[in-house]
C-alpha cells in the first residue's frame, strides 16, 4: 500500500501551530485534538519543524516550567523527515522504526499534504495481515 492510499482513508488534516506560540498554547491544540503532535507552520502549508509531546517533556527536564512559556520554535525538531504519497507504507515503518520517529508530515510540491502516524502505520500492516489470513482461509475451505 502507498502512502496516498493510507491518506485517502484516514483524510488529510494536519494540525499546525505557528513557531511563535507559547508552549502552553502548544498543549492545548495537543489535548483538543487528542494527538501526540503538530506541525510547526506560519502558513499551514510550510514546515518549519515538528513538535511533539516529547519535546514538551525534554524541555520540561532542561528548563523546568518557564518552557511552558517559551515559544514553540525553542523546542521544536527542525530536521523534519517527510514523504511523498508514493513512498510504500512498509518503507515508511522502516524508515519510522531506524529513526525512532513517530509522525512523518507528507508533501506535495513542497507543500504539506497530510501526516501519518505510527499508529497509522501499524493500523495499515495489521489490517493488510487480516485481509491476507482471510485469503488463506477461503482457500483452505475450498
Amino acid at each position: 500500500m502507498l502512502i496516498g492510499a493510507l491518506l485517502a482513508k484516514k483524510g488529510n488534516h494536519v494540525v499546525t501551530v505557528r513557531p511563535r506560540a507559547t508552549v502552553t498554547e502548544l498543549l492545548a491544540v495537543l489535548a483538543d485534538n487528542n494527538i501526540g503532535a503538530a506541525v510547526v507552520s506560519d502558513d499551514g502549508s510550510s514546515i518549519s519543524g515538528i513538535v511533539s509531546e516529547r519535546d514538551v517533556v525534554r524541555g520540561l527536564n532542561d528548563r523546568g516550567a518557564a518552557v511552558l512559556d517559551a515559544p514553540v520554535s525553542a523546542i521544536m525538531t527542525t530536521e523534519v523527515r517527510t514523504c511523498g504519497p508514493g513512498v510504500k507504507v512498509e518503507d515508511l515503518r522502516q524508515t519510522m522504526t531506524t529513526h525512532r520517529i513517530r509522525h512523518v508530515p507528507v508533501v506535495v510540491d513542497d507543500r504539506l499534504a497530510g501526516i501519518v502516524s505510527i499508529g497509522d502505520v501499524v493500523k495499515s500492516a495489521i489490517e493488510a495481515l487480516e485481509t491476507e489470513k482471510a485469503y488463506l482461509v477461503d482457500y483452505l475451505h475450498r
